[in-house]
């Protein structure tokens, strides 16, 4: 079974920082791109980040550009977010999603709050 966790969230003020973890299991790590998705309240769910665990190629939408960072651990299997200078428009249910071929996988979630 094919399991994704998240941890990491939590109640930061304005220009805090926090290290999101997304903890695999149940697949080998380096066949999937790795990709950081967020949901806030009232709107829809949104790509934050993209990182290849096989080259370590990134990408990052245009609102985290310079302030979030994603790095993977493939032998820990394990993919990270760095998130720093939050804001409160930052405030999201934050997701990390594993995609290889055909398989798409999700973990639960970990809720940031950034408060002003």
């Amino acid at each position: 079974e094919v399991q994704l966790e998240e941890s990491g969230g939590g109640l930061v003020q304005a220009g805090g920082s926090l290290r999101l973890s997304c903890a695999a299991s149940g697949i080998t790590f380096d066949d999937y791109a790795i990709g950081w998705f967020r949901q806030a309240p009232g709107k829809e769910r949104a790509g934050v980040s993209r990182i290849s665990s096989s080259d370590g190629s990134t990408y990052y939408a245009d609102s985290v550009k310079g302030r979030f960072t994603s790095s993977s651990d493939n032998d820990k299997n394990t993919g990270y977010l760095q998130v720093d200078s939050l804001k409160p428009e930052d405030t999201a249910d934050y997701s990390c999603n594993a995609a290889g071929g055909w398989f798409d996988y999700w973990g639960q979630g970990t809720q940031v709050t950034v408060s002003s």
